[in-house]
């Protein structure tokens, strides 16, 4: 039988730090990006389709496109050190 090996211990600053930073996973950034992109592109279609107009599926990809920035800097960044 194969025997299992303890998890080994990450080596940094603080325990604290290394145990709460989610992983650098590029794939999360792109869905990120691309769901914003379509759910606020559909959103804006869907406003347009019944109001009428043209220009709110424009808004709603750049819209998403920022909330998609937004949300991958608010995922990945570093969380601050400076606690008092």
């Amino acid at each position: 039988m194969a025997q299992q090996k303890p998890p080994t211990e990450h080596t940094g600053s603080s325990p604290e730090s290394t145990t709460d930073q989610p992983k650098g996973d590029p794939w999360h950034a792109f869905g990120y990006l691309v769901s914003g992109v379509f759910v606020y592109g559909a959103l804006g279609w869907g406003l347009d389709r019944w109001l009428g107009t043209t220009y709110l599926v424009a808004i709603g990809i750049l819209l998403g496109a920022v909330f998609g920035i937004y949300m991958t800097w608010a995922r990945f960044r570093q969380p601050s050190t400076d606690q008092k």
